[in-house]
């Protein structure tokens, strides 16, 4: 764990080099829906001229015909206002950003401020205090580890760093602590935390998997995973992720199980549901009280399960995930974000961000947009 002696030692290391709008105005009997214009054609968002990206409302209109360079505006709206207003890395806005961003490039350039963030706490911030949250460090590694697959395939040293600085806030038990916002599936509870660290070693280019630090980590997360079974099937599936790149984590027949059970819950619109993906989770609760709609398909459920799908081995051609494909390509917004409803309260609806990032993972993975980078290296998924 983290400890003055150790940040003292931290601390001496070398520095290591820095490599729309939307709202509802009722005047009277009048609805008025403004969305104000996020750039112009081919100029980059910045933090120096983003907008307010505005309320994230289900209202919002559906877009006539998928935009990718209206999603691309879109993130990096979302992401760079919070980092102008917030100044952190959070689960719900900009990790997904550093997933998703770069399947984007080839339509729009990002000006790399994002990334800029996520190295700022290796390079900076955690040599002047330990991180504030120790999901923090698992975050900005997992993003760091992304971002690098999706851009240069080659694990930069910051991300190594930030790996480092991850593995000494693992316990004793294999896992992290993980703040319970009340906000499934990403901040609630310590098993995603696990699963998320064990797909991110995983994926991290140049086989990091397979050094000694991430071998001794590994062995913590498998104790965390036997002592802590699964409580949901979103829990099952990031299991069934993560052992195409970990070794003992989920065997064939689990994963086929898996598998089964996600394309068994697919709405008849094509789309999946997040709070489908949870219901087996006894004493699950929404914050608000309100009941999980398990029948209103989303972007973060119906992404995230056709990325599972391609990474356990069915085809781009697979008729449920080309309807899965076709739910995604038909449900932008006009300011090119998808809607996905909070699985927790109906306030701001971040999840949506979140959403979005898997949309466009998703769209990517079936070659709707270029650069998947994961088919070649997962152990189960299947050719083009």
């Amino acid at each position: 764990m983290w400890n003055s002696a150790l940040l003292s030692s931290y601390a001496k290391q070398p520095e290591m080099l820095p490599f729309v709008r939307f709202g509802l105005f009722i005047a009277g009997c009048c609805l008025v829906v403004m969305i104000p214009t996020i750039g112009s054609a081919g100029e980059l968002v910045t933090l120096a001229n983003v907008v307010d990206p505005g309320k994230i409302s289900s209202d919002e209109p559906i877009a006539d015909v998928f935009s990718a360079e209206k999603a691309a505006r879109y993130l990096d709206t979302a992401s760079l206002h919070w980092q102008k207003s917030r100044n952190c890395a959070a689960c719900h806005v900009n990790m997904g950003y550093m997933y998703a961003r770069p399947a984007l490039s080839s339509v729009l350039k990002d000006s790399g401020e994002v990334r800029d963030l996520f190295e700022e706490y290796v390079t900076k911030r955690w040599k002047e205090r330990p991180p504030r949250d120790v999901q923090e460090a698992v975050v900005v590694a997992s993003a760091l580890a992304f971002n690098d697959l999706q851009t240069t395939d080659q694990l930069h040293p910051i991300t190594r760093q930030a790996f480092r600085v991850m593995w000494d806030f693992q316990r004793d038990d294999g896992g992290w602590t993980w703040r319970n916002d009340g906000y499934p599936p990403t901040e609630y509870d310590e098993h995603y935390g696990v699963t998320l660290a064990a797909l991110s070693i995983g994926i991290a280019p140049n086989r990091y998997v397979d050094t000694e630090e991430a071998r001794r980590g590994l062995k913590g997360i498998r104790l965390f995973l036997k002592k802590n079974p699964p409580l949901s099937l979103h829990h099952r599936a990031m299991i069934a992720w993560a052992s195409c790149y970990v070794g003992d984590l989920m065997n064939d027949q689990g994963r086929a199980k898996t598998l089964n059970e996600l394309l068994a819950i697919q709405r008849p619109d094509g789309g999946w549901s997040t709070p489908g993906l949870l219901a087996d989770w006894k004493g699950l609760r929404r914050k608000d009280g309100k009941p999980h709609d398990t029948k209103t398909s989303d972007a973060y459920a119906t992404g995230f399960t056709i990325i599972v799908g391609r990474e356990l081995g069915l085809p781009k051609s697979d008729p449920r995930l080309r309807y899965g494909i076709d739910w995604l390509l038909s449900h932008q917004r006009v300011s090119g974000k998808w809607f996905s409803r909070s699985p927790a309260k109906d306030s701001r609806h971040y999840f949506s961000n979140f959403g979005s990032a898997f949309a466009i993972l998703a769209l990517q993975s079936c070659d709707r947009l270029p650069g998947w980078p994961l088919s070649e290296k997962s152990q189960h998924s299947s050719p083009p």
